[in-house]
Order: C-alpha cells, then sequence, then structure tokens
C-alpha cells in the first residue's frame, strides 16, 4: 500500500499533461515577445535610415547652395575687378588715379563684408537643415522612452 500512495502522490505533482501545457504556454509567451522585440527594432532601424537619408539629402542640397553663392561671389568680385581696370585704362592724371582707387577698394571692402554676412547665413541655415532630421529622430525617441 505504501507503493500506492507513494505512486499517487508523485503522478500529482508531476501531470505531464500539465507540463506540456506550460511549456507551450512559455514558448508562446516567448515567441510573441520576440516578434513585439523584431517590430521595435525594425521601426527603429527603419527610423534611423530615414534619418540618415534626409541628412544626407540635406547636406548636399546645403553643399550645392553654399557652391552657388561661392560661385556667385567669386563672379561679383572678378566683375568689379574687370570694371576697375577698363576705368583705370581712362585715368588722365594722378589725382584721379588716386580717387578711382579709393573708391574701388571700399566697394572691394563692402562686398567683402556683405559676402560674409551672406555666407555666413547660408551657412547657418544649412547647418539647421542638416541637423533638423536628426533633432527630431532624437526628440521621437525621448518621446517614446517617457511613454514606455
Amino acid at each position: 500500500m505504501a507503493t500506492k500512495k507513494t505512486e499517487d502522490a508523485f503522478s500529482l505533482a508531476f501531470d505531464p499533461s500539465n507540463f506540456t501545457d506550460s511549456f507551450r504556454e512559455f514558448a508562446e509567451k516567448g515567441a510573441a515577445q520576440s516578434k513585439e522585440a523584431y517590430a521595435k527594432m525594425k521601426t527603429a532601424t527603419e527610423e534611423a535610415a530615414r534619418t540618415v537619408e534626409a541628412t544626407v539629402e540635406s547636406a548636399q542640397s546645403g553643399t550645392v547652395e553654399l557652391g552657388l553663392k561661392a560661385i556667385d561671389a567669386l563672379r561679383a568680385n572678378a566683375e568689379t575687378s574687370l570694371s576697375h581696370m577698363e576705368a583705370l585704362l581712362g585715368v588722365k592724371s594722378f589725382s584721379e588715379l588716386v580717387e578711382l582707387q579709393t573708391a574701388f577698394i571700399r566697394r572691394q571692402a563692402e562686398l567683402a563684408v556683405e559676402q560674409a554676412k551672406t555666407m555666413q547665413e547660408a551657412t547657418r541655415k544649412v547647418a539647421e537643415n542638416v541637423t533638423k532630421p536628426g533633432k527630431e529622430a532624437a526628440e521621437r525617441a525621448m518621446s517614446n522612452l517617457k511613454k514606455s
């Protein structure tokens, strides 16, 4: 009889159907968690790729814009210098030469200041546009962390 009680106690404590159900439930939870983690990782990776793409596009268009501004500045300087050379060819006196040269230097200084301001503003704008996608992505990430 002692054997019968031992068998009953063992069979109650270790029921293979309960073990199978528990293992299945554990496996299903693990699979669901893995799918959820994969979906989050995939979304984060896609967002990061979009952020990098937007940053590269902004940098590229900004570089083109800055290049065009530099070309405009060089063109303006070349045209001013050529006009000044033409004017120098028509000089009739030394005082006229000094007056012409002084006006040219003053105009070049003003033009240089104006061009520097234009380039500085364009550079600031390009920098803002380049950093904007990364800044927005960081804000979204912080917002998502706060929600979690």
